[in-house]
């Protein structure tokens, strides 16, 4: 049976699964030339041709619960737009697509809505690589996907082969075009890796480089700007050895040159009264990667992660002044607790000590 549709909703906008009803909109925005200004000749010719890309799009998902939905302005109810993500025909890959109304461009919609549906993919998705393809002067569109968190990987030229993305995204992705076109260009999610051992050596130096990125960076991951290598070396051994104990689970994100670019920790109890609970720690993104959706990714992966592990109650503690409380809010965690003064970074400066926490289990936390 296929998993209950899903709405996802941003600041402004909401997500909800496409129907029948959405028959106008559909074949306006696939009919619509001036929707194509980059591959004229990908336009619908007719409205017959966009209604069975509607029935394709239904049919998705009818089967798998999840595609291409209408985005909806909160406030109004409006459909401004359709997007979503879909299996590739050969079901080895999710598509990113997102195509708005004329009077909607350049509100900053797309952006909105990709990092939203991506996220989304991560912690409720099949568990694909998830790509996009984009016109190569189509220069809006591959900067929404690369703010999404994707990584531009160059052109879909014959014979290529991108580590990490099926051969068929590349060949589909150039299979309607002219052939006196330039080929399209193919971009990339970063990937999920799930470690319940310790690192191996070359895992852990790129660990290694990232937490002392984040600490120079100004990054709460408990030390401070220009901490010793070496304190931070003694710091990760200690999670792996809780790691090797079975007392901690890392998730990180690799990019598509399969660098390191995320990570985190969940942290468990041995109190069984405390099992159905963990605390995420150290979580910390590329500080020169900033702006590309990296810790909403991040998260996303660390929630999927939970909810397979059976957690039902997740915690974290953040540092208070700056600012990112408002983030973990944005992603469902509510301030349950706090200890001014809680964290002294030197003798004139004590932050606040904020405990959130979210469930992950559908209910509500109160």
């Amino acid at each position: 049976m296929a998993p209950s549709p899903r709405t996802v909703t941003t600041a402004r906008l909401r997500v909800r699964p496409l129907t029948d009803a959405d028959h106008d909109l559909w074949v306006r925005l696939h009919t619509d030339p001036a929707q194509y200004p980059f591959a004229p000749w990908a336009v619908a010719p007719d409205a017959a041709t966009a209604e069975g890309m509607l029935e394709r799009a239904l049919t998705h998902w009818a089967e798998h619960g999840f595609g291409y939905g209408v985005v909806e302005d909160r406030a109004s109810g409006e459909a401004l737009g359709v997007a979503g993500l879909i299996h590739g025909r050969e079901r080895e890959h999710l598509n990113l697509y997102y195509r708005f109304d004329r009077p909607h461009h350049g509100r900053g919609l797309g952006p909105e809505v990709a990092r939203a549906l991506v996220a989304d993919a991560i912690e409720h998705g099949p568990g694909l690589p998830i790509t996009a393809t984009a016109r190569p002067d189509h220069r809006a569109s591959i900067r929404t996907a690369e703010r999404a968190g994707l990584t531009l990987l160059g052109a879909a030229k014959p014979d290529v082969v991108f580590p990490g993305v099926p051969r068929a995204v590349a060949e589909r992705a150039r299979a309607a075009d002219p052939a006196d076109v330039p080929a399209p260009v193919v971009l990339l999610a970063p990937s999920v890796e799930v470690h319940r051992e310790p690192f191996d050596a070359p895992t852990r130096e790129q660990v290694l480089d990232l937490w002392c990125a984040t600490n120079d960076a100004g990054g709460a991951v408990g030390f401070v700007p220009g901490a010793p290598r070496s304190a931070v070396s003694a710091a990760l051994a200690a999670h792996e050895e809780q790691m090797g104990a079975g007392r901690a689970v890392a998730v990180l994100l690799r990019g598509a040159d399969r660098s390191v670019v995320a990570l985190a920790w969940w942290g468990g109890d041995a109190n069984p009264l405390r099992a159905h609970r963990r605390t995420a720690y150290r979580v910390m993104t590329d500080p020169q990667r900033r702006g590309r959706n990296l810790g909403r990714l991040l998260m996303a992966a660390m929630h999927r992660v939970g909810r397979e592990d059976g957690v039902a109650l997740a915690e974290l503690t953040v540092r208070g002044g700056t600012g990112v409380e408002a983030f973990y809010a944005g992603l469902g965690y509510t301030e349950v607790g706090r200890l001014p003064g809680g964290i002294r970074l030197s003798e004139d400066d004590e932050r606040d000590e904020i405990r959130m926490a979210r469930r992950l289990d559908g209910r509500p936390l109160s």
